[in-house]
C-alpha cells in the first residue's frame, strides 16, 4: 500500500543523529580526551594452542554446556524455573541478569512490547540445546574448530575490555554541552511538513492490454461515483476496493511523497479527495486527512538520541586514545617484505 504513494519509507526518523557531522566538534564543546593512565597490555589467553584437546573442551563450548547444565540443576532445586526445553531450564534470575545487561533503549523496547522478552527466551533455550549437540558430538574438540573458537573468544575479550575502558562518565555529556550540541545542529532537527493520508489505488502494469486498461478505468469511474455520492465514505469504498485498512497510510514526510502525487496533495485542503492520479504502476485516488506545519524538534524530543550520539563519539575517541598510548608504549615491528610476500604466495596459490 505505502509503497505506492511513498519513495522511501525509512525504519528511522527522517533526520537520524547519526547521520550529523561529528556532533561534538560542531559544537566544539568537547574537550580532548586526556590520555589515559599507563597500562601494560592484556593478553588473552590461548589455552587452546597450550593445552591438549581435552583442555580445550574445559575452556571452549562445552564448559559453557557444562555451566548451562548446572544452572539446571539450581534451577531445579530451588524451583525458580521460568522456562525449559527438554532438560534444560532458564532461572528468573538468568532473565533478570539478562535484561540487566541491556542498554536503555532496548529494555523500554522490552517495556513496550513484553513479547520481545518471550522470544528472546526462546533464543536462549535454542542456544541452550545447540550447546548441549555441541558438547555431545565434541564437535569444539577438533583442532581447526578449537583454533577458530580461540580467535574468535580473544576478538571478543579484546572487544569487551575497550568498552570498559573507553566508556566516557555517567554523567557525560553535561546539560550545558549537551544544549550546545542541540543548538549548533538546530537545522538537522527541522521536520518538513507532514500529511496524514489515505488512498485508494487501482494497479495497472506498464504493458497492459486495452481490455485490461478498460477495466480498470471502469473501476476507477465506478470508485469515484461512489466517493461523489451524498455520504460517500472514503474508508468503507477503500474497504470494498480491497483495502483492509481503509486506505490509510499514516503520517507522512512530504519529500517522501512520490512528486507527482505530491504536487497533487500539496495544493489540497484538508478531507479534500483528488481526482485520479494515472501514474506507471497504476490509478491513485489520495485523500488528505490531516496536515502538520514544518517545525523544528525540541531538545527533549531528540534527547535521548543525542545523548548516545555523543556518547558514541567520545567513546571512538577514547578507545582511539587508549590504543595509541599501548602502542607508544610498546611500538610494534613489523617485516613488511615478508608480509607481503605471504600474500604473494597465497595469490599464486590460488590462481
Amino acid at each position: 500500500m505505502s509503497n505506492r504513494i511513498v519513495d522511501c519509507i525509512r525504519r528511522t526518523a527522517l533526520v537520524s543523529v547519526a547521520t550529523l557531522v561529528p556532533l561534538v566538534a560542531a559544537a566544539q564543546t568537547a574537550t580532548t580526551p586526556s590520555a589515559p593512565a599507563q597500562r601494560q597490555p592484556h593478553a588473552a589467553p590461548r589455552a587452546a594452542k597450550q593445552q591438549p584437546a581435552e583442555a580445550v573442551q574445559s575452556q571452549g563450548v562445552a564448559s559453557k554446556t557444562t555451566r548451562a547444565v548446572d544452572k539446571d540443576a539450581d534451577a531445579r532445586k530451588s524451583g525458580d524455573v521460568i522456562a525449559r526445553v527438554g532438560s534444560t531450564n532458564i532461572s528468573t534470575d538468568e532473565i533478570r541478569g539478562y535484561v540487566a545487561a541491556l542498554g536503555e533503549r532496548d529494555r523500554a523496547a522490552l517495556r513496550q512490547d513484553p513479547s520481545l522478552l518471550s522470544q528472546a527466551v526462546r533464543m536462549m533455550l535454542a542456544n541452550r540445546l545447540v550447546l548441549q549437540e555441541i558438547a555431545a558430538k565434541k564437535w569444539d574438540q577438533q583442532p581447526n574448530i578449537a583454533e577458530k573458537l580461540d580467535r574468535v573468544r580473544e576478538s571478543a575479550a579484546v572487544e569487551l575490555y575497550l568498552q570498559t575502558v573507553s566508556s566516557p562518565p555517567e554523567k557525560f555529556p553535561s546539560d550545558e554541552d549537551l544544549q550546545k550540541v542541540y543548538e549548533a545542529n538546530r537545522a538537522a532537527f527541522l521536520m518538513p511538513r507532514q500529511f496524514e493520508l489515505a488512498q485508494i489505488f487501482i494497479a495497472l502494469p506498464k504493458d497492459a492490454d486495452k481490455a485490461t486498461e478498460d477495466k480498470a478505468r471502469k473501476s476507477v469511474d465506478d470508485i469515484q461515483r461512489k466517493l461523489k455520492a451524498p455520504g460517500g465514505d472514503f474508508a468503507a469504498v477503500a474497504n470494498e476496493a480491497g483495502d483492509a485498512n481503509g486506505g490509510a497510510l499514516g503520517w507522512v514526510v512530504e519529500n517522501q511523497i512520490r512528486p507527482e502525487i505530491r504536487a497533487k496533495v500539496m495544493e489540497m485542503a484538508k478531507n479534500a479527495v483528488s481526482d485520479p492520479i494515472r501514474l506507471d504502476d497504476g490509478w491513485h485516488i489520495v485523500r488528505v486527512l490531516d496536515t502538520k506545519a514544518p517545525y523544528t524538534r525540541t531538545l527533549p524530543e531528540v534527547r535521548d538520541g543525542l545523548v548516545q550520539q555523543i556518547r558514541n563519539e567520545r567513546a571512538t575517541m577514547l578507545r582511539r586514545a587508549y590504543l595509541a598510548d599501548l602502542l607508544k608504549q610498546q611500538p610494534p615491528v613489523i617485516n613488511e617484505l615478508a608480509l607481503a610476500g605471504l600474500l604473494n604466495e597465497r595469490s599464486s596459490a590460488t590462481r
